[in-house]
């Protein structure tokens, strides 16, 4: 099967069924009024030939981010070393601020975290697509954010794309 239709066009391979089911999804958000956490948000899986529908407050659950790299210990680290403190000295002030221990559990559940792939699902681009999301919605445009997932057992990151319109219209973003 040829893998580069699926990122020129994620929405190639939906069945019959999905693809009305995709149509109602655009009206029901085109006749929604303002911003909410109850707002769509569709995961494509192509393994199993799957378009499903969930509210954005379930996306975390489902898909959880991975926010090890953001834990105040390292983030802390980072930003001692981005300020051109020497790496000993910024690694003794954040044991001085946290403790060694938890130091070194923030530091160890990174790199067990690394070893799991994510696919590209962090914190930080769960953060923006829900403010990307909420910034549409506000400013009046009606769209879906999908997130076409990852082969499990491959590198490839989680494609995010965002559809309006009917027929869809799709835009793709890394975000």
């Amino acid at each position: 099967m040829d893998e580069s239709k699926w990122r020129s066009d994620p929405l190639s391979g939906l069945t019959d069924i999905q693809r009305f089911g995709l149509k109602a999804v655009l009206q029901d958000v085109n006749a929604a009024d303002g911003w909410s956490w109850q707002r769509p948000v569709l995961l494509r899986n192509r393994c199993w030939m799957q378009l499903n529908r969930i509210q954005l407050d379930q996306l975390h659950r489902l898909l959880p981010p991975d926010g090890h790299a953001e834990a105040p210990e390292l983030v802390h680290y980072q930003t001692l070393l981005r300020e051109g403190i020497d790496p000993l000295v910024a690694q003794q002030s954040c044991w001085d601020e946290f403790g060694i221990d938890d130091c070194q559990r923030a530091l160890q559940t990174f790199w067990t975290s690394q070893e799991r792939p994510n696919h590209g699902w962090t914190a930080q681009r769960y953060r923006t697509l829900v403010s990307l999301y909420r910034d549409c919605i506000e400013r009046g445009i009606n769209t879906i954010p999908m997130l076409v997932l990852a082969r499990k057992g491959s590198s490839e990151p989680h494609q995010l794309h965002w559809l309006t319109g009917s027929p869809p219209v799709m835009r793709h973003t890394c975000a």
